[in-house]
């Protein structure tokens, strides 16, 4: 087992991991008063106290740091004990200053490192390329002797950069061997604040750092559906560095950026998309599930935003990849599928097209309108989905959210529509936790409601006082329920946006208040982030026009709020 041997340096630096580590799970275990190896959310402040940590992030930066480290030093050494089988002791050619031996990307002897700031960039991207380790004792070189970048960049510098991104998910490894030794900070000073930074809410798989390359990575996958894959992987790189900084992390990206795009040498027009698409990197994602694309203002306020097809196109890239990156939670078929028609439709405006040419509305279809001619109450249901005709009646979209919540139905979307013959009909995109859905008694029972024969709020009372508390998703307490109107978001119907804790019945509560007041849905997206849910609803009064009265708006807010509040 001579290949496992550790130098000095590790084993010191092990050695330092493992008291971190035992202290932390000796006040993890004080603090639960037993054996716990699971450090839960709700631990985490109480235990960062015990160990004299200034908060709960500054504990979890610590415990991805020594993570980070161990696991780095164990790659290493088994690296050495199982080489690459087609090494060879004859050095190849890689770059200037640099070869292979021995399978592994080494420098040569004479290179002078102090006078070349990229040389790190040639050995990463060669090493990232043939999918090779940096030679320890050429990374340890570079950690000594590399200097901090100059103000601006030598020539060419960011097009080595870039080569680097652009291998994608083998420069991963390579970006980690050059952090273990800080010298990403020395090409870019502003990353230090995102260095092991977490992200503590449910749906981040990695810290700020990592989830940034893991962006990139990804991101390099779909070059070849934009125009400028340069900017696509530098955008990627950059969306999220503002989350290091106090403030929103959006405006703070932006301003970095203003420094490093200018530092980078990028032609000022450059700098502006890389600026664009870190100004809006949430935009696709948040407009597709939260707002009507089948209003013409969604699809010109998207176009207005973003100017030319080229940012469309990368900004589409790039929000797949940060979502893929984020966790499985972030990106999904439905998800992807919203992007996408808000594209293509965004995609027509800015090609000179008419907006109102491709509006067209996806509900109802025929076979819907055909049900609401017949004029009875009619139920149809799919995989992930149910269509529901009745007479048009106040209620009838909160007497269908309400069923769905006492079958732990998760409802994603919903569409409605009502025709001059009085019939309404509303479509709901559900996911089920328990997965395949057995719609027989969800059915029932939605007939029971429509037709005024089940106790639904009684029913959902019962569930919800029987319900498991939900353990915390996320650092941050769910803010106290808020309610915003916004008029230009429609040409044609009131924007209505809640956020709330998450609880069981809350679509079904926000929705009966709505109703009680006599205002119709007209669309509504339903959009959970851990413990809160954000929920958008288009609505207009029952004459068929936006709310324009303040105090009726008031009235509005005040009825959500009461519903969301009252046990």
């Amino acid at each position: 087992m001579a290949g496992l041997e550790l130098s000095l340096e590790d084993r010191t630096q092990l050695v330092r991991c493992n008291e971190e580590l035992l202290k932390i799970r000796v006040a993890l275990h004080r603090h639960n008063a037993r054996a716990n190896e699971i450090l839960r959310l709700e631990d985490q402040a109480p235990v960062a106290q015990l160990c004299g940590y200034a908060s709960d992030d500054a504990l979890m930066a610590s415990l991805a740091e020594v993570g980070r480290e161990v696991a780095w030093i164990a790659d290493e050494a088994w690296a050495r004990l199982d080489p690459p089988a087609n090494r060879s002791p004859i050095p190849q050619p890689l770059a200037p200053g640099v070869q292979l031996i021995n399978g592994e990307v080494r420098l040569d002897d004479e290179v002078n490192i102090a006078d070349d700031p990229t040389l790190l960039l040639r050995v990463a991207t060669a090493a990232a390329r043939l999918r090779a380790r940096i030679d320890r004792e050429s990374l340890n070189r570079l950690g000594e002797l590399s200097p901090v970048w100059p103000d601006p960049w030598p020539a060419g510098a960011s097009d080595d950069l870039v080569a680097l991104l652009l291998e994608g998910a083998s420069a991963i490894p390579v970006l980690e061997s050059l952090d273990q030794r800080n010298l990403i900070v020395r090409v870019l000073p502003e990353w230090a604040p995102v260095r092991s930074k977490p992200q503590r809410n449910a749906f981040h798989r990695f810290t700020v750092d990592r989830h940034l390359w893991e962006t990139v990575a990804n991101a390099a996958e779909l070059v070849d559906r934009v125009a400028r894959p340069d900017l696509l992987v530098l955008g990627a790189l950059f969306h999220d560095l503002g989350k290091g900084y106090p403030g929103d992390h959006t405006e703070v990206g932006v301003e970095l950026f203003h420094t490093i795009g200018a530092r980078m040498g990028l032609s000022e027009s450059d700098q502006n998309i890389i600026r664009l698409l870190i100004q809006h990197h949430l935009l696709l994602a948040d407009t597709a599930t939260r707002r009507d694309l089948s209003d013409d203002a969604t699809i010109s306020m998207v176009a207005r935003e973003l100017e030319t097809t080229v940012v469309l196109d990368l900004l589409h890239a790039l929000t797949e990849s940060d979502s893929l990156a984020t966790g499985p939670s972030a990106w999904s078929q439905w998800k992807s599928e919203l992007v996408s028609l808000l594209v293509d439709r965004s995609r027509h405006v800015l090609g000179g097209g008419d907006v109102d040419e491709i509006l067209w509305r996806l509900f109802p279809d025929a076979s819907v309108l055909e049900l609401m001619a017949a004029g009875d109450i009619a139920i149809r249901t799919e995989k992930d989905r149910v269509t529901v005709v009745s007479p048009d009646k106040p209620g009838t979209f909160s007497k269908v959210s309400g069923v769905l919540s006492l079958y732990n139905m998760d409802v994603l979307g919903a569409e409605a529509h009502s025709d001059e013959q009085g019939m309404a009909a509303s479509e709901f995109r559900v996911a089920s936790q328990f997965g395949d859905i057995d719609w027989n008694p969800i059915v029932s029972n939605l007939q029971l409601a429509l037709s005024g024969r089940l106790a639904l709020d009684s029913r959902l009372a019962d569930r919800a006082a029987n319900a498991r508390p939900r353990r915390a998703t996320s650092a941050v307490a769910p803010a106290a329920p808020a309610v915003r109107f916004d008029d230009s978001a429609s040409s044609n119907a009131t924007f209505i946006e809640v956020r709330a804790p998450d609880m069981v019945g809350v679509l079904h509560r926000i929705t009966k208040a709505i109703a009680d007041l006599g205002l119709d849905i007209r669309h509504a997206r339903v959009l959970t982030l851990g413990s809160e849910v954000v929920d958008s609803f288009y609505v207009r009064e029952s004459g068929g026009g936006k709310v324009v009265d303040q105090v009726y708006k008031d009235e509005i807010s005040r009825a959500i709020l009461h519903a969301l509040t009252r046990n």
